[in-house]
């Protein structure tokens, strides 16, 4: 019997680019690409502040302010002023950007249901537990040291 190909990094980085993509093709009539859905999941009837939504997303705060303004232009979310501080903003999803985010949703959930197909729930537990392992392991060291200072 054949040894599996155990390239770890190169069956992960091939996975995202191919789901990616997909996610992007399934996503392209609303107008939106798979990151995006992706932030408009993070919202809650509260909204969001663009460090929470990096925070969520483990994005820089650089790209969550990128993605934000694309959602805005996009006409998907609204910045709302924060009481007693005049730098941070609230986002919250508009009309058309719940629209957007539950069908969506509707469509990523059929996709993941597809993606797990011919697998056992003790075969997925395993692949979530090392992709949770993965990320852990393999993030950057000042995220690390971060969260150990905490």
């Amino acid at each position: 019997m054949t040894k599996p190909n155990r390239r770890m990094f190169w069956h992960l980085a091939r996975a995202y680019r191919r789901v990616a993509a997909a996610s992007d093709a399934r996503l392209a009539d609303l107008g939106l690409t798979g990151t995006q859905a992706g932030a408009l999941y993070c919202f809650g009837d509260d909204g969001l502040l663009v460090g929470e939504l990096a925070a969520t997303l483990d994005l820089a705060q650089s790209a969550a302010s990128g993605l934000a303004q694309r959602l805005e232009e996009a006409g998907l979310v609204e910045r709302h002023e924060v009481a007693g501080d005049g730098r941070a903003a609230r986002l919250k999803l508009t009309p058309a950007g719940r629209r957007k985010r539950d069908e969506a949703a509707r469509r990523t959930v059929a996709a993941n249901g597809h993606l797990l197909q011919g697998f056992t729930d003790t075969e997925i537990d395993t692949v979530v537990r090392w992709l949770a392992h993965a990320a852990e392991t393999a993030a950057p060291q000042k995220r690390q040291a971060k969260k150990e200072k905490a």
